[in-house]
């Protein structure tokens, strides 16, 4: 029997809760369509689409959405020469794309947050995962021996960082993508004793300016900045392993695409 759309989103989604409101979609909706291979990525950029349309992929999925904004609002774009002719690559290609934001958040542990710390080779040090961060403690290191382990593991040019970078440290809390703001990271620090704070992103005003103060405090407490796509990318490269495995019958990849920033 063939696999169609349906049966992979129907798997990917299996006992996920999403919210009333959810960004997740398939696009075009073409649910019935056999599979001919599986794409997953962290955002289905132009790169990501020319790829799965070289490998015969007809399915991407991708965590982060196609146009540049997170709710989708494609208004304004519709004269942009960039939106058409990505709209049209999308179109021509015969790819549909599934947006799975929500779902893999909602897993157990989320699955993202999975991909980074299997990358990072710290599960043994997971004490416990909350709903928006991880609780490790891993063996002492200073805050640049870790910023160049997860430099190693990741693939990174480089990370930002904040705070005493010669201070040790155990007590680390892990967050992915935009959760490294002020209201979640800076309660955790007192509430976990944490000693360093590794996350995606957030606004720069917050969390840094905290780490500022707390160093003029002579408090070695610390922050290591990943980026977004840094933090995320390796739980859509974990999601491409496990769907190989759940469907072998069709070829399945994961993409890398190279850095967006260039360190000048």
């Amino acid at each position: 029997m063939a696999l169609t759309f349906s049966d992979v989103l129907e798997h990917l989604n299996a006992g996920v809760q999403l919210p009333v409101n959810t960004v997740d979609k398939l696009e075009p909706e073409a649910a019935d369509t056999e599979v001919q291979g599986i794409v997953t990525a962290f955002a289905a950029s132009q790169y990501v689409i020319e790829q799965a349309a070289a490998l015969g992929a007809n399915l991407v999925i991708t965590h982060e959405g196609v146009f540049y904004s997170h709710q989708d609002h494609r208004t304004g774009l519709e004269q942009d020469s960039v939106y058409q002719q990505k709209s049209a690559l999308i179109k021509e290609s015969g790819i549909s794309i599934y947006r799975f934001h929500d779902g893999i958040h909602r897993y157990t542990p989320d699955g993202i947050v999975e991909g980074l710390l299997q990358e990072l080779e710290w599960e043994p040090y997971i004490e416990r995962h909350l709903p928006e961060v991880s609780i490790l403690t891993i063996p002492e290191l200073t805050v640049s021996e870790v910023a160049a382990h997860v430099k190693r593991k990741l693939n990174l040019s480089y990370v930002r960082a904040a705070g005493n970078l010669s201070a040790t440290c155990s007590r680390v809390g892990v967050l992915v993508g935009f959760r490294g703001n002020g209201s979640t990271v800076i309660p955790m620090y007192e509430q976990e004793s944490l000693d360093l704070v590794i996350a995606g992103e957030g606004f720069e005003w917050e969390v840094p300016e905290y780490i500022r103060d707390a160093g003029q405090q002579d408090r070695n407490r610390a922050l290591l900045m990943l980026g977004h796509a840094e933090s995320e990318a390796p739980g859509m490269k974990l999601l491409a392993a496990r769907l190989a495995g759940q469907f072998p019958q069709v070829p399945v990849q994961y993409i890398q695409e190279k850095p967006v920033y260039q360190i000048l």
